[in-house]
């Protein structure tokens, strides 16, 4: 396993899991608690509490969302996105910072993504299957964030003109800096 320090966001990784290969396809290992030994900035320990899935068809951008608390460990498991991870923390010397990556079945990446950031992703196959783990229960929406997609502020590029997004995506209010 080879784990990846973002150089734009602040306590953003790349994990590229080690991929095995022999004539009856492939084995990957997702998780180990003794590996995947994370902190946060202030020493705490980061722990996963809870696994989600959700399915998109091509198109479909889900985000950008996130929360102060929760850390997320995301990965493609069928398809691939183009997943974007935007640091909302002000006290952060990269707020406002994003970055992007390709995250596919093939390549096995997962993205270990901060609290405080927003992250989304975009569905580039016919259909795809997005797994995370969070390190706090779901508790609604309400304490959640949404940054708007297409925001000029922060002048993101998606690899697509028109996504389907939900209300609540395309509704967001835009950032003012």
């Amino acid at each position: 396993m080879k784990i990846i320090e973002s150089k734009k966001v602040l306590d953003l990784k790349l994990i590229q899991p080690d991929v095995f290969y022999d004539f009856r396809g492939e084995y990957v290992e997702t998780f180990n608690k003794k590996m995947y030994n994370f902190v946060d900035r202030h020493g705490n320990k980061v722990e996963f509490v809870e696994d989600d899935i959700s399915m998109s068809n091509h198109g479909v951008l889900r985000g950008l969302h996130g929360d102060e608390k929760t850390w997320k460990l995301i990965q493609c498991l069928y398809g691939q996105i183009y997943v974007v991870v935007v640091d909302m923390r002000k006290d952060s010397p990269t707020y406002l910072n994003y970055e992007t990556f390709a995250v596919n079945e093939k390549n096995r990446h997962q993205v270990l993504i901060p609290a405080g950031c927003a992250n989304g992703h975009l569905c580039l196959s016919d259909r795809c299957i997005f797994s995370y783990k969070q390190s706090e229960y779901y508790s609604g929406m309400s304490n959640q964030f949404t940054v708007r997609w297409d925001d000029p502020a922060l002048n993101i590029f998606w690899p697509i003109k028109f996504p389907q997004v939900s209300v609540r995506d395309s509704s967001a209010d835009f950032i003012t800096k």
